[in-house]
């Protein structure tokens, strides 16, 4: 036997309704929002994700699944979906459109990590970009997506984190204060805190150690570094939050994993997963599209890990509204199978879901076989319902029947359907 890939996962019939469930709530919320869909490749140029993320972040230093394509070109599995966005925005001049532009996807992305609850080699986001603008405005319309997202889904006891980090000008004073600070007690933080001081200093404040917890709680604090300009756009946000009515935490040790980051930074954090909390993340790029090639242009997005949300949403109880078959139509004999056929096709023309017995089993097996995939009604068709052209339709929950001309069955449930 051939097994799965170790940290992927097989999405099953039984599970899929509810994948299902989450991705139309989350396209409902993005239109609310006027966002339109895109699509990138599952692959791209190595090159764009070495320059966008960073060389020093553990994504591209340890995490991307890399490979030398039959033309000898670097390709890699997309490890997230801000950059292929980035890039596509660039190389369809899509800054020819109204700005701003606000787009959604949702993708499978890749990064070999160790497999653990929440946290898969290949998993799936819903990402948003909004392009156009440096505005705190659109910080604020951003947030408010991703809100009004885990809010529409139902996520209880989810608390919005909020830092900036800051521009580059005012970001380099603040690593040159840290690395002073962290350099004394290197020798006890932990061997990724030691490579990370050389690549990327910020990461030193979310080290998940315990002991670089401790030693990072005295570290200089970003809100002291912010140029007049950053902690004004800073301070203009926060005020919108709360005009809004969305409660959110100042946390200095927020500062998002990879180096197109700029200005703010957030996080939805839930405290029912464990180690894995972070459902949502998100904030500023504003030289991300310089970066890739095109004009500057202000960038603000976030991505949710569809997983997780998944966990949670089972974990809270949230009800997925799982969808059923409306009507399970049984024939009494194999002589009523041509006509049980004909039925269901009027029932799924009319809009209404419906399924039949296909492989001979008795009567008593298809009621059994309808009570396991849950269908909200049951018809028998026999001789006698052939000859009367009358049937009955059976609530399958209740018990309860009532007749109908067969003729007028697939009017009947439509009405059932949407009444």
């Amino acid at each position: 036997m051939i097994n799965i890939p170790k940290g992927t996962k097989d999405v099953l019939p039984s599970e899929s309704d509810r994948w299902h469930y989450i991705e139309d709530k989350l396209r409902r919320t993005a239109s609310l929002y006027n966002a339109r869909e895109i699509r990138t490749p599952v692959f791209e140029h190595t090159e764009l994700f070495v320059r966008s993320i960073g060389d020093g972040t553990d994504v591209v230093s340890k995490e991307m699944y890399t490979f030398e394509d039959k033309g000898g070109r670097s390709i890699t599995l997309k490890p997230e979906g801000t950059a292929p966005v980035a890039r596509s925005f660039v190389e369809n001049s899509l800054d020819a459109m109204s700005l701003p532009l606000k787009m959604y996807y949702i993708t499978p992305c890749f990064r070999y990590e160790r497999p653990q609850a929440g946290r898969l080699r290949e998993f799936h986001q819903f990402g948003v970009e909004i392009y156009g603008a440096t505005s705190p405005y659109l910080d604020l319309d951003c947030i408010s997506f991703a809100y009004d997202a885990l809010v529409g889904l139902g996520m209880k006891n989810i608390v919005l984190h909020l830092n900036s980090i800051g521009c580059p000008t005012c970001r380099k004073r603040y690593i040159e204060a840290l690395k002073a600070y962290f350099e004394p007690m290197l020798g006890e933080m932990c061997g990724t805190c030691k490579e990370r001081f050389e690549r990327n200093p910020l990461r030193l404040l979310d080290c998940k150690s315990p002991v670089c917890k401790s030693v990072a709680s005295g570290a200089p604090k970003i809100a002291d570094y912010l140029c007049d300009d950053c902690r004004a756009h800073h301070d203009k946000l926060t005020s919108l939050l709360t005009s809004r009515d969305i409660p959110f935490v100042r946390d200095d040790n927020i500062v998002r994993g990879l180096d197109y980051y700029t200005g703010t930074v957030f996080e939805f954090v839930t405290e029912e997963l464990g180690a894995q909390g972070t459902v949502c993340g998100g904030g500023r790029y504003d030289n991300l599209i310089a970066e890739v090639g095109g004009k500057p242009t202000g960038c603000v997005g976030f991505a949710i890990g569809l997983e997780r949300i998944l966990m949670l949403m089972e974990k809270q109880g949230i009800d997925f509204g799982e969808e059923r078959p409306c009507v399970y139509v049984m024939s009494q004999s194999p002589a009523q199978a041509d006509e049980c056929i004909k039925t269901v096709a009027r029932l799924r023309a009319a809009g209404v879901s419906a399924d039949t017995e296909m492989t001979g089993r008795s009567l008593k097996a298809q009621f059994k076989y309808a009570d396991k995939i849950k269908a909200e009604y049951g018809v028998v068709i026999g001789e006698s319902e052939m000859e009367s052209k009358q049937i009955k339709i059976k609530n399958l929950s209740d018990g309860t029947e009532e007749e109908c001309a067969l003729g007028d069955l697939a009017a009947r449930m439509k009405e059932k359907k949407n009444g």
